[in-house]
């Protein structure tokens, strides 16, 4: 097992159809596709670097509710469809048997100006899903299995399928998993191998254990709160500690990777890299942990989220 080490940031650039344009006093200015959103961002806390001529050439901002800063409503100052189209485009591994085909993974996820400050895509996950491919990429002789829990709409699911894995994507949120399902659509991925199961994800996990299933890359990306879909209830400092412990279960004997990301707590990324070492006690591996950010064309990065990932290959 790796010793523990100095927390690691990775950064991200975006990607062509994403760029996050600027940020600052508590806001941050991004390009998703060909429509530019202005939304909230509490960790940006300095000056922005763009001038207000510039935030006001956006399609839409979005104003929180005092109750929850994910929740409020967007006002739209130039037009925007209901859905528009979002393209992941990222290069294959040298590792992978098709490196000789298509240069890039790709898929379309649509992007919707819903209730929520969410868009569908996280794109600061762009770095994980680079790691995820390479990972399956060293699976040979077998077909990979993924297991994205917390699924949203799916944009790890689909760039793992388009790769050749057997997907299995679970959420509570049967809007998010129809999300999914028209990413799929949009991506003429009709054949790919992708199980979308609207379900708790603890109850889901401790199933499988029970089926003794098991999982090449494991993606793990829990709310601080949340309800499955008959109510039951999801907090992240109470529930996560056991539902690890049945993914640790469920990782493949060789050629094993998983990685959890955290968002919107207060808490440190050294504290969930010491609960995944101690859950997978035992098997060995490699383990990098910190945060994710993004960096800004006009100024500082801006932070979004903690991770741990772990790999333990043949």
């Amino acid at each position: 097992m790796s010793p523990l080490h100095n927390l690691h940031l990775i950064t991200s650039d975006g990607f062509p159809d994403y760029a996050l344009l600027d940020s600052g006093l508590g806001r941050k200015l991004e390009r998703f596709g060909k429509i530019v959103v202005d939304r909230p961002e509490p960790q940006a806390l300095w000056q922005p670097k763009l001038g207000k001529s510039e935030w006001a050439k956006g399609n839409a901002v979005f104003s929180a509710s005092g109750e929850d800063d994910e929740k409020g409503k967007w006002r739209i100052d130039k037009p925007v469809p209901d859905a528009w189209p979002v393209r992941l485009a990222l290069p294959r591994s040298a590792k992978s048997e098709n490196a000789k085909g298509a240069d890039k993974h790709s898929v379309t996820m649509l992007c919707k100006l819903a209730g929520l400050w969410h868009l569908g895509l996280f794109p600061e996950q762009e770095p994980h899903w680079r790691w995820m491919l390479d990972h399956l990429a060293s699976v040979k002789g077998e077909t990979p299995r993924v297991l994205n829990l917390f699924g949203y709409t799916g944009a790890a699911s689909l760039l793992a399928a388009e790769a050749g894995a057997e997907v299995t994507h679970v959420d509570a949120s049967k809007k998010a998993v129809q999300w999914g399902k028209e990413n799929q659509e949009a991506s003429k991925l009709g054949a790919a191998k992708i199980r979308w199961l609207l379900d708790d994800a603890a109850k889901f996990a401790a199933r499988d254990v029970r089926r003794g299933k098991t999982y090449h890359m494991i993606i793990v990306d829990p709310p601080k709160f949340g309800r499955g879909p008959e109510g039951e209830i999801w907090d992240l400092f109470q529930n996560l500690p056991a539902l690890l412990g049945d993914l640790a279960k469920l990782l493949a004997p060789q050629n094993a990777a998983m990685v959890l990301t955290i968002y919107a707590i207060r808490a440190s990324s050294l504290a969930f890299d010491q609960l995944m070492r101690e859950r997978l006690n035992g098997r060995g591996g490699e383990f990098d942990s910190g945060e994710l950010a993004i960096r800004s064309q006009a100024g500082p990065l801006v932070p979004t989220s903690l991770f741990v990932r772990w790999k333990q290959n043949a």
